[in-house]
């Protein structure tokens, strides 16, 4: 059977119940198979001395037979059943007997068996059985068939009187016992039932004696185990388990007070680092507080700058325009005038990528995308380092392939990129 049908069987009770139920079962077992064993070694004796009696009985039958046959007188033959009689033990007052021939042909009538049984017996100690030994149901009697052989004795003798054939060993007859078995049936019911009043009371006591163990050397540890969990649960932290049994249970409650004293203090090392936590927590939202101010200071340092930076730039490129429309500049003026407009438009447009990290930081930048040229694009600010690089000795070309296309994107963007990259070089 498994654990979970076994479980189911017993249902939810407590341990107590459980090592009752358990030991009962057990116990029940050992009683039932103690008793049936008793009972049937009680029987195997009884049948036994019943049998080693009936042997006792066969030489004392055989001598008062052959006593009889010897003695011609009648008055002599009563006397000898009367003698017979009278010593038999009080035990056996009631058994009687009788001697059948190994040949009931040649018998008479008092020699012969006179039923089935008897010849059933006959004819199985002649097959080789020397005893047979059962109960007469029908008659509540015992009955014993016992071989009789010849001894050297009985050759002489009875070769002469009925059998010229006769053989030393040879099977002469059978003896035939009867006695009731009322007497011995009442003697092992009488056992019977003491045994099985024994069996009771030590089933009773053992169950009495399990009940105390179970009680007061199991179940009262583990309730007070049990106790002392419910009230921790409750919070009461400084209770502790008190068990002295010096046994594994004492054992038991020192590793649970072991284990709750390692819960205090891990409960209040997890009590300090929650409050180092709410420490860092609020530095750190302080921290925070003060990087929105800064932050904020900064959008409005940078709004502030490029206003005022837009102001003067403005200026130039108004100032630029009026000089490009000039007549009178050379070529090389018109070129100085177009990079500075050139220069000025880009640094009105960095001003305008610096007032836009606001909307970079709110992800809300756009790209303003248009078809551009890239080689007119690269030109254009090769062209507007030329005077850099001359001023420093640096020769400045570019090369272009031809079958760039048209490209679809940002050209303010692009300038910007290609300025960060010719200025660091």
């Amino acid at each position: 059977m498994s654990y979970r049908a076994f479980k189911k069987l017993l249902g939810e009770t407590n341990l107590e119940r459980k090592c009752r139920y358990l030991f009962g079962g057990g116990l029940l077992v050992l009683i039932t198979a103690s008793f049936s064993l008793n009972t049937w070694l009680n029987n195997q004796v009884l049948n036994d001395q019943n049998i080693t009696s009936a042997r006792l009985l066969v030489a004392p039958i055989i001598l008062e037979k052959h006593w009889k046959w010897y003695e011609s007188n009648d008055q002599y033959r009563m006397l000898i059943e009367k003698i017979a009689q009278s010593v038999k033990p009080q035990d056996l007052g009631d058994y009687s007997w009788a001697v059948f021939k190994a040949n009931p042909s040649n018998a008479d009538s008092k020699e012969r068996p006179i039923d089935s049984a008897g010849y059933e017996a006959l004819e199985r100690i002649k097959q080789g059985e020397k005893e047979i030994f059962y109960r007469d149901e029908a008659e509540g009697k015992f009955q014993y068939y016992g071989a009789i052989h010849a001894t050297e004795s009985c050759v002489s003798c009875h070769r002469l009187r009925d059998d010229p054939d006769l053989e030393l060993g040879g099977l002469i007859g059978i003896v035939n016992i009867r006695f009731p078995s009322q007497k011995v049936e009442q003697a092992q019911n009488w056992n019977n039932a003491i045994n099985l009043a024994s069996a009771l009371v030590t089933a009773v006591l053992a169950m009495l004696a399990a009940y105390a163990i179970v009680r007061y050397v199991i179940v009262k540890p583990v309730l007070h185990l049990k106790d002392v969990s419910d009230e921790i649960a409750h919070g009461n932290l400084d209770l502790r388990a008190d068990i002295r049994t010096g046994d594994e249970f004492e054992e038991l409650s020192y590793a649970f007070n072991r284990m709750l004293r390692h819960l205090v203090t891990v409960q209040e090392e997890l009590r300090t680092v929650n409050t180092d936590l709410d420490t860092k927590v609020d530095e750190l939202a302080q921290v925070n507080l003060r990087l929105y101010e800064m932050n904020k200071l900064k959008d409005e340092f940078l709004a502030t700058m490029s206003h005022e930076l837009r102001t003067p730039l403005n200026s130039i490129l108004g100032f630029s325009d009026l000089l490009a429309s000039s007549k009178d500049l050379s070529e090389k003026q018109k070129r100085y005038v177009s990079n500075i407009q050139m220069s000025g438009k880009n640094l009105l447009a960095q001003i305008n990528d610096v007032l836009d990290l606001a909307k970079i930081e709110s992800g809300k930048m756009e790209l303003q995308l248009s078809e551009i040229s890239v080689a007119d694009l690269i030109e254009r600010r090769v062209g507007n380092m030329l005077p850099l690089a001359d001023k420093k000795n640096i020769e400045l070309t570019s090369e272009i392939d031809p079958k760039i296309p048209i490209l679809f994107q940002d050209s303010v963007k692009i300038q910007q990129i290609l300025n960060n990259l010719l200025s660091n070089a």
